[in-house]
């Protein structure tokens, strides 16, 4: 991987940075120029949760290139809470225990070596996401609740100020 895209490329490869399009409201990962929805320019940065759960899954057993050392390993398809599905590994855990709608959250972890000598490259990768109390979450909305994007920004800042005159 050349050096410029590793910098260019960064927030979200360790971030989940996105984008969120201010005209529909879709959010976008990765990051393009134009909303896939809506064709109008999207550049809004946005920051997903890393929270979701598994749409599908594989399991490599003959990998590329650079990745022998890791086979068999699994490559997941993860609705991410906020709607996009990203594709990624499985880590910490036995392909036996996998599941379509198992929550995951994204770790940060390595994806690869640029030969023994050279650059440890960094990525996310998701596990099974653990329950802080109690039962699981039953589905990735219920993972991260993200609030829906302003209609109108201007009018909420105004109403929010009028609440706040008022109590």
């Amino acid at each position: 991987m050349e050096v410029a895209r590793f910098w260019r490329t960064i927030g979200q490869r360790y971030r989940l940075i996105g984008e969120v399009c201010p005209n529909c409201g879709k959010r976008i990962f990765p990051p393009r120029d134009v909303c896939p929805a809506c064709e109008q320019e999207a550049r809004t940065p946005f920051a997903f949760s890393g929270k979701g759960e598994v749409y599908s899954y594989s399991t490599i057993h003959v990998p590329p290139e650079g990745f022998e050392k890791f086979a068999p390993y699994v490559v997941a398809l993860v609705r991410l809470a906020e709607g996009p599905l990203v594709t990624a590994q499985l880590t910490d855990v036995d392909e036996d225990e996998i599941y379509i709608g198992m929550p995951v959250e994204m770790v940060t972890r390595v994806l690869r070596e640029d030969g023994e000598r050279g650059m440890l490259v960094y990525g996310y990768k998701f596990r099974p996401a653990r329950p802080v109390r109690g039962d699981a979450p039953k589905s990735a909305a219920e993972l991260a609740r993200v609030p829906e994007p302003a209609v109108n920004p201007v009018a909420e800042a105004k109403q929010a100020a009028m609440q706040a005159v008022m109590a």
